[in-house]
């Protein structure tokens, strides 16, 4: 007797479906460097317009790891992906790059086109919010290998600087001020712990509201992570950066120390902002010390910028005339590559 694929459980029209129903959001993320349409084996992206005496590309990849979790249990899908842009483009803007274009992963166990079709209707949205386009991904339905409902999402992303403007910490010195700007949450890093605390089991639960969070515990885990890109693009304009630090896994104590030289460290003045309730909450639940839970969650703070303290007003001026909350949080002292928290 024949054995079909999709006797196996793969129906490739189910992809065909799904590539039809992403179509629109694909193409809204379209610019005049785009060459091409979705379908090709490869994504074409001309970079003849870029006007740089040195043009690097810079790359970077990354997941939504197991807040996925709760996009399954929610069954809300719309949202996610702007987490899958927002890791890879908030990490190569700290170079200094401007992405350019974006590429996702996707698979599945059972691939059902409605939910696919919202996942990357949240990749273009974050593809626009950061100014990149969505020129290609893959979508793999691997029966047996996922279960049924749940699916993987990661991301690819691609952006450009002159060598001559990448940002890499190197000039960071004793007495320049650390400038950070206020996360929408807690992101996409640590779930595995907030799954431990908060459960990921009860819908119900997960819907109620929770007084201390202000909203319910769904609404609030489920938040998208901030894409930061045209926020720090316009300050590069301004002021001079020298080193820009994307709190994600690790929180405070693993992402500072990376733009950092020998013979500085990072003291970070806890109460220069007001924590949001998410983290507290966590915190007492977990009951962990402050050296552990900086270094596991961005406690309100997603990216933190270093530069000159002649440069922190027009800082503060710039990010804030881009819509983003920043306050001062620390200082950069003499030591040996180390996060104090004050």
């Amino acid at each position: 007797m024949a054995i079909s694929y999709k006797d196996s459980g793969v129906d490739v029209t189910r992809g065909y479906k799904a590539v039809d129903l992403m179509k629109k959001h694909v193409k809204s993320t379209y610019n005049e460097n785009v060459l091409g349409d979705i379908g090709s084996f490869g994504g074409f992206f001309s970079i003849a317009g870029e006007k740089m005496e040195e043009p690097i590309l810079v790359a970077g990849t990354d997941g939504v790891g197991t807040k996925l979790k709760y996009a399954f249990l929610l069954d809300k899908h719309d949202t996610i992906g702007i987490d899958a842009v927002a890791m890879c483009v908030n990490d190569i803007v700290c170079q200094g790059a401007k992405p350019l274009f974006f590429l996702d992963y996707y698979a599945c166990g059972r691939l059902y086109p409605e939910a696919e079709a919202e996942v990357v209707k949240g990749i273009a949205e974050g593809c626009r919010q950061a100014g990149c386009a969505l020129i290609g991904g893959e979508t793999a339905e691997m029966p047996g290998f996922y279960p049924d409902g749940e699916y993987d999402l990661a991301g690819f992303a691609v952006g450009i600087v002159d060598k001559k403007k990448v940002i890499n910490g190197k000039s960071i010195k004793a007495g320049d001020v650390l400038v950070g700007i206020k996360s929408s949450g807690v992101h996409s890093n640590g779930y595995s712990l907030v799954r431990k605390l908060f459960g990921d089991e009860n819908k119900a639960e997960l819907e109620k509201y929770d007084e201390r969070l202000g909203a319910t515990v769904a609404e609030v885990l489920l938040k998208p992570t901030k894409i930061y890109v045209k926020s720090i693009l316009s300050l590069l304009k301004k002021v001079e950066v020298k080193g820009i630090a994307h709190i994600t896994g690790g929180g405070f104590i693993e992402n500072i120390p990376r733009i950092l030289p020998e013979g500085v460290s990072a003291e970070i003045v806890k109460n220069s902002y007001e924590v949001p309730p998410v983290f507290k909450v966590m915190q007492e639940k977990a009951e962990i010390t402050d050296e552990q839970i900086y270094n596991t969650f961005n406690m309100g703070i997603g990216m933190i910028v270093c530069v000159s303290p002649e440069n922190v007003d027009a800082t503060l001026a710039s990010l804030k005339e881009s819509g983003e909350e920043v306050c001062v949080v620390g200082k950069v002292v003499e030591g040996n590559r180390t996060v104090i928290l004050k």
